[in-house]
């Protein structure tokens, strides 16, 4: 079996403080709201233990029929400037790609620049999971963009 290999990184420049974006990027409820790559799809999360060493399950994918498994476990948390941890896609009890993903907030005020690199092993012979993973993790990051923007920061 031969595994695909793909290195992505993603960039941003939000106008929104540090500690504002890192609590939208990490927290699970938060998640589920910018999560999902468009208005037809949904991120629901099962579990959620945000810590180094924590676990969480997440489905997601269709609203009607969302059969994405996902398990992610936590490595580093570094808030509000840094976080690493790996997700694991499966469906229907296949692992179809595991990626190690890192977040990179810069800045200590408004704006942050975030860099976010994503390795992306794929266990599907013969198919490349980067541009599937690239377009979905694209569109949720102009959704948390979107997201930051909108909202006031706390006082």
């Amino acid at each position: 079996m031969t595994f695909t290999n793909t290195q992505l990184t993603l960039t941003r420049t939000i106008n929104t403080s540090p500690a504002r974006l890192f609590h939208l990027m990490t927290d699970p409820k938060m998640r589920e709201v910018w999560g999902a790559p468009d208005d037809d799809s949904v991120l629901t999360m099962e579990s959620s233990d945000l810590r180094e060493g924590g676990r969480e399950r997440h489905r997601c994918g269709p609203r009607d029929a969302p059969d994405f498994e996902i398990e992610t476990n936590w490595y580093k948390i570094a808030e509000p400037s840094a976080a690493c941890f790996t997700e694991t896609l499966e469906i229907g009890g296949e692992r179809i790609f595991t990626s190690l993903v890192t977040y990179h907030l810069s800045g200590a005020a408004k704006p942050v620049d975030l860099t976010v690199n994503i390795a992306i092993t794929g266990f599907v012979p013969d198919e490349d999971m980067g541009p599937e993973v690239e377009a979905g993790w694209n569109a949720g990051l102009a959704k948390l963009q979107q997201l930051a923007e909108a909202q006031k920061e706390p006082a």
